[in-house]
């Protein structure tokens, strides 16, 4: 029996349940008739048609008596067909709701009828598809939001004390050697949170986990989207990842990984991509927002006889989000609340988010969205992380004062200091104090600078420092993909190699880049498996390598261990000591020259370090607690002057690389005493720590 249907609501957007039906509403200004189609199979054709008869502000609205959580649905719209002129309506392709909660499974398009245009017409994009393509397309489900968090309350862990775990959902237990119950999962992943906790990392960042879409030409080369930085839901979770298989059930799976990762005192940060959608170009498939209100929601451009045929590519994916109009300043703020109000996350890393802050006149960090999110009262408890870059423009340290930022230019800096690169003591010494000069004057602190040297995106830590070059050759596209600037260093052998020295070496650099990373001020991030050394064999670019090559060998944790060991120690010691998470920036000097006492800096004989030095590869510098670092990334043993402590009391050795494991990091309480006290030699390429 058709169920009844009345007015409904404008507000809110999307399928809201209540006890006696379902309020459907969807934005769109352009359209000239829109029908709601019920489903009661994801591959059925359609139970019940109904046509939304109203609308206010550009919402139409319906509500339907009787229906339940786990209705299945979609959307047809009409209106004309215009691309020269922005407008794509084609009622024969049932759309997205851009505020489902939910879908069936995944968009594919094997010439199935996604597709917007005939493939075989010379116009392409000016034709119109009139194939229907209702059975083949995932379906949009109502969701009941209630959930059982067994009293469990967020961690709420300040910035300065947090340390990120950048890391692919699925990615970390999808090996079988994984040992969980269900690899590549939800609770896959909840299996293995003791790892985390051991580790001592308290947040994890975890890599799009939006429902995604797989482009045609990936499938046609049998890979896939594996990091899903390609969004067409952005209030789903990614259905792929689900360990059940009723419809809906990954929106449950996500809110207990939530609550088991809080329950740890680990918080949840979402790498959200709200700069482009997964229709990409006029090429594309229409999906949701291209068929829903295309003028409205994308940023569209043109010659003067067709301005809206094509789409602003700001992203390098096809098309760009119109983030200055206020439907979609509306659609990206509902997404977040909710995924803070109902999905409790903690926090959010935007891709490409200068995307975001472009307007008519370019990059505006007063831009409205960003002014949207500065002032709404559930986003100010959340941590808002900025890749501050897009394919045009690059806006370290140009962003708002409640936002902090990736420091691509502490991961360069790093880099090449680490592989003993000359001359780089002074942008050294910006980097390990808190970059004060890119984030200093506008209302920010040390700690909105997320330090990092590897990411999801290049090579991993292991393959820093055994690859000069990339090797991306499974990606299919000739090795032309992926970065070549990498300020890597294979120590003598690309690649694997039986040689003991080389592989020493690389491990001992490694150790002194956890250590820069760690003992740095400011937020620092790791990337999942550099504490046991995963490599990627090379690949900087493996978003599309969807198998062993991306995913966690958890054999490698078992071989490594006491590298992991190594990084286990050095995130305690980030606990033991304040002054490696103060808030403020470290100085050094005040304007006469004058010392200060957050930090001390000498050179290895003892005087003033030698800051425009092209051949200094030393960096000492000593911290109250006190602390005193010996940054020898010279190819050369250094024979370091020694500064007294202040407290007077004699230093100890804490951290020397260059020793084989174990006394490498001495536990609390078994600092090696020094003899003499006034010296230290530092082996080439090596970090000591000393304390007093």
């Amino acid at each position: 029996m058709p169920l009844a249907a009345t007015p409904g609501h404008f507000y809110p957007l999307g399928a809201t349940l209540s006890a006696e039906g379902v309020n459907f509403a969807l934005y769109s200004k352009n359209a000239e008739g829109v029908e709601l189609v019920l489903f009661d199979a994801p591959d059925a054709d359609p139970s019940q048609v109904i046509r939304v008869e109203h609308r206010t502000r550009y919402v139409w609205h319906v509500f339907v008596r009787g229906a339940k959580a786990g209705q299945l649905y979609g959307w047809r719209v009409h209106g004309p067909f215009q691309p020269e002129r922005g407008l794509r309506f084609n009622s024969t392709k049932l759309l997205m709701d851009p505020y489902a909660k939910a879908l069936t499974g995944k968009f594919r398009n094997s010439r199935n009828c996604l597709l917007s245009y005939d493939p075989a017409s010379p116009a392409r994009d000016l034709s119109l598809d009139e194939r229907d393509n209702c059975r083949l397309v995932p379906k949009s489900i109502v969701v009941d939001d209630a959930f059982d968090w067994q009293g469990i309350e967020r961690p709420q862990i300040p910035l300065e004390s947090l340390i990120i775990y950048e890391v692919h959902l699925k990615g970390f237990t999808a090996n079988r050697n994984s040992g969980v119950r269900h690899p590549g999962t939800y609770p896959g992943f909840s299996d293995r949170i003791p790892h985390l906790k051991d580790l001592g990392v308290n947040a994890v960042e975890l890599l799009p986990v939006h429902e995604h879409y797989v482009e045609d030409y990936l499938r046609e080369k049998g890979l896939t989207n594996y990091w899903g930085y390609n969004t067409v839901g952005f209030f789903a979770p990614e259905s792929s990842y689900a360990a059940g298989r009723k419809p809906g059930c990954q929106v449950a799976e996500f809110k207990t990984l939530v609550r088991e990762l809080h329950r740890a005192g680990i918080e949840v940060i979402l790498d959200v991509v709200y700069n482009h959608t997964g229709e990409g170009n006029e090429l594309g498939p229409t999906l949701s927002l291209r068929g829903i209100d295309n003028p409205s929601y994308y940023s569209l451009s043109g010659p003067a006889e067709a301005p809206g045929r094509y789409y602003h590519n700001y992203t390098g994916c096809g098309n760009s989000l119109n983030a200055g109009d206020p439907a979609v300043v509306r659609l990206i703020m509902d997404s977040l609340r909710y995924w803070v109000e109902v999905m409790r996350v903690d926090g959010f890393r935007f891709d490409l988010a200068s995307v975001l802050g472009r307007e008519s006149g370019g990059y505006d960090k007063y831009s409205a969205f960003f002014t949207a999110v500065s002032q709404d009262p559930v986003l100010s408890s959340a941590k808002l992380i900025a890749e501050p870059w897009d394919l045009g423009t690059c806006q370290v340290g140009n962003f708002p004062v409640d936002w902090s930022e990736w420091n691509g230019r502490f991961r360069d800096a790093m880099r090449r200091f680490g592989k003993g690169d000359g001359g780089m003591l002074r942008e050294v010494g910006w980097r390990i104090t808190g970059s004060a000069d890119l984030y200093s004057e506008d209302g920010r602190s040390a700690h909105n600078s997320i330090n990092f040297l590897t990411c999801h995106d290049g090579f991993t830590l292991h393959d820093l420092y055994a690859y000069d070059a990339k090797h991306n050759e499974a990606n299919g596209e000739d090795n032309r993909d992926g970065t070549s600037d990498n300020n890597s260093w294979n120590c003598g052998a690309e690649g694997p190699t039986p040689d003991r020295g080389i592989a020493d070496l690389r491990r001992r650099l490694a150790k002194n880049q956890v250590c820069t990373l760690l003992f740095s001020c400011g937020t620092p991030m790791i990337l999942g498996g550099d504490e046991f050394l995963r490599t990627q064999s090379g690949n900087n670019n493996a978003y599309c390598q969807d198998n062993p090559l991306s995913w966690f060998d958890w054999e490698l944790a078992l071989r490594n261990g006491d590298f992991t060991i190594f990084v286990r120690k050095a995130v305690a010691m980030t606990r033991r000591f304040p002054v490696l998470q103060r808030r403020r920036f470290l100085v050094g000097h005040d304007e006469d020259g004058c010392q200060v006492p957050d930090i001390a800096w000498f050179g290895p004989d003892g005087r003033h370090p030698r800051w425009d030095d092209p051949e200094a590869r030393t960096a000492v510098f000593m911290l109250e607690g006190p602390l005193l670092f010996l940054y020898n990334f010279d190819h050369q043993l250094q024979d370091v002057v020694l500064p007294p402590a202040p407290n007077g009391k004699p230093w100890r050795r804490v951290v020397d690389t260059s020793l084989a494991p174990g006394p490498d990091f001495a536990d609390p309480g078994r600092e090696v005493a020094l003899d003499p006290q006034g010296r230290y030699l530092a082996n080439s390429r090596s970090v000591v720590v000393l304390t007093a």
